[in-house]
C-alpha cells in the first residue's frame, strides 16, 4: 500500500483525529436528527471541501470515458466536479434524503451538466451501480464495512473505489493519501478481492 502525504499533520495523533472526525459527524447526525426526522439516514450529510473533492478524483484516476457514482451524494458536487472538470461519461449520485437531492439537480444546472449526470433519490444498499468503473464514498465505518460485498459483488474488476476519512476494515487499500486531518483510501477491485471478501 502507498501513502501519501498532501499537506503536512496537524500535531495530533492519528487516532485521534480520526476519533475527532467520527465525533464531529455524529454530533451532526444528531442535529440533523431533530430537524429531519422524517428520513431514516445512515450517514449525516457532512459536506466535504472542494479541494478535498478534486484530491478524491484524482486519486482515483478520473477520466474521459470514466461512469462514476457517488453513494450518498449529498448535494452532488462530486458528482458535478467529474463532469465540470474530469470528462466522465456519466456520473449518478444516490441519496436517500430529498432535500440533498433537489440540491444536487440545482447544482448540475447551475454547472451546465445535466446531460451527463443525474441523482437519485434511494437507498444506497438497493442501488445499482454495476456500470460503474469508479465509485466514491464519504459514509462510515460500519457503513462502508457493509456495503462492502454489495461493491465487490456488484462491480467489474479493475473498477476503483475511494472513500473520505474511513476504510475497509481488513481489505487494505491500494493507496492512501493524508490531507491534514483528513485520509483518502482508494482500492481496485480485484478477483482476489472479491473471493476474500465479498460473502463478508
Amino acid at each position: 500500500m502507498q501513502t501519501t502525504r498532501v499537506s503536512a499533520f496537524r500535531a495530533c495523533p492519528a487516532g485521534a483525529r480520526r476519533a475527532a472526525a467520527v465525533s464531529a459527524l455524529l454530533l451532526v447526525a444528531g442535529c440533523a436528527g431533530f430537524a429531519q426526522d422524517t428520513v431514516h439516514k445512515d450517514v449525516p450529510y457532512v459536506p466535504t471541501p472542494p479541494d478535498v473533492v478534486e484530491a478524491m478524483l484524482r486519486l482515483g484516476d478520473v477520466k474521459t470515458g470514466d461512469t462514476l457514482y457517488d453513494l450518498g451524494c449529498g448535494d452532488g458536487r462530486i458528482v458535478v466536479m467529474a463532469a465540470q472538470k474530469f470528462g466522465i461519461a456519466r456520473g449518478s449520485g444516490v441519496d436517500i434524503d430529498p432535500e440533498r437531492i433537489r440540491e444536487a439537480r440545482d447544482n448540475a444546472q447551475k454547472a451546465g451538466v445535466t446531460d451527463k449526470v443525474r441523482f437519485v433519490e434511494g437507498n444506497l444498499f438497493e442501488a445499482d451501480f454495476h456500470d460503474a468503473s469508479v465509485v466514491t464514498l464519504y459514509l462510515l465505518p460500519d457503513v462502508n464495512l457493509k456495503l462492502r460485498p454489495k461493491l465487490l459483488k456488484e462491480l467489474k474488476v479493475g473498477s476503483r473505489i475511494v472513500s473520505h476519512q474511513f476504510d475497509m476494515g481488513e481489505w487494505e487499500p491500494d493507496r492512501k493519501i493524508n490531507i491534514d486531518w483528513r485520509v483518502l483510501y482508494l482500492w481496485t477491485v480485484t478477483e482476489k478481492a472479491k473471493k476474500e471478501f465479498a460473502a463478508k
